[in-house]
């Protein structure tokens, strides 16, 4: 064969590749209730694990925020990206999972929770290209997120798909993130030093959780709201709890939180004898 005619198949199978439709995506996005996205692919997950609606107490608003904002967007209707932030262990990832699980009661079927992890927020170009194809509705949920000092190109990047830039999110998908800051961003005492506006760059860094229609703030629980959380677990799972003992569980570990709750029981049914 000759020079020129390798020169003409190379010409040919290039132009082939070009007219070949796109490879299509392996992942199958009606199969399971949930997802996890690494960035290039996603693999599958079959069991939502989440608690029951009714064991998430001292949260009460909060929880009928996101349960109904997840209800509309699986019914079609207008829903918010939502941000949820503040004091660790308070139920915010717990929560999201268990209104996806609470709207695919009746309706498996209507929408799906993405996992995506703070590192492969680069891959959310190609994730969204994905489910803007499928007729099912997503939740896109980043966890803990937060960006540091001098990441310009991920808050540049979550504001443009929040708010309508060329990689946008599709209108059957909304992104949910949770984060212990509220202007997710980090934030330090000299800003609050500038000696032209010590506001602008507060405000520079909130506009960022200003582009999500939901900002619901979580705070550390009250003495009642913890012991009211042990004794929904503890009924739940048929476990009898000592107020003082929990009390002093709490103390141990320096706080009061829906996950100090959640320990303690776990305690309580190692002392028993059980499994959870």
């Amino acid at each position: 064969m000759t020079s020129g005619q390798e020169e003409l198949l190379s010409r040919i199978a290039t132009a082939l590749e070009r007219l070949a439709p796109a490879q299509t995506s392996a992942t199958s996005w009606v199969a399971a209730p949930a997802y996890v996205w690494d960035g290039t692919g996603a693999r599958t997950v079959e069991r939502l694990d989440a608690p029951s609606l009714d064991l998430l107490r001292g949260i009460d608003l909060q929880k009928d925020m996101v349960v109904s904002n997840v209800a509309r967007h699986a019914a079609g209707h207008a829903a918010h990206d939502m941000l949820l932030w503040g004091s660790r262990g308070m139920g915010k990832s717990a929560l999201i999972r268990a209104a996806i699980r609470a709207a695919q009661s009746d309706a498996p079927d209507l929408i799906a929770l993405v996992q995506v992890a703070p590192d492969a927020l680069s891959g959310l170009a190609a994730l969204f290209n994905e489910l803007g194809r499928e007729e099912r509705r997503f939740i896109v949920y980043i966890d803990d997120l937060g960006f540091e000092d001098g990441d310009s190109t991920g808050p540049r990047q979550l504001r443009s798909w929040l708010e309508g830039g060329v990689e946008a999110r599709p209108a059957n998908v909304r992104i949910a993130v949770t984060s212990n800051r509220r202007a997710i961003v980090a934030r330090h005492m000299s800003e609050q030093d500038d000696p032209i506006n010590p506001r602008d760059a507060v405000d520079d860094r909130l506009a960022l959780a200003d582009r999500f229609g939901l900002s619901i703030g979580f705070h550390n629980c009250s003495q009642d709201d913890y012991l009211a959380i042990i004794s929904g677990y503890a009924a739940s799972l048929g476990l009898a709890f000592d107020e003082g003992d929990a009390l002093e569980w709490s103390k141990r570990r320096g706080a009061r939180s829906g996950r100090v709750a959640w320990h303690y029981v776990t305690e309580l049914a190692g002392r028993a004898g059980r499994t959870l």
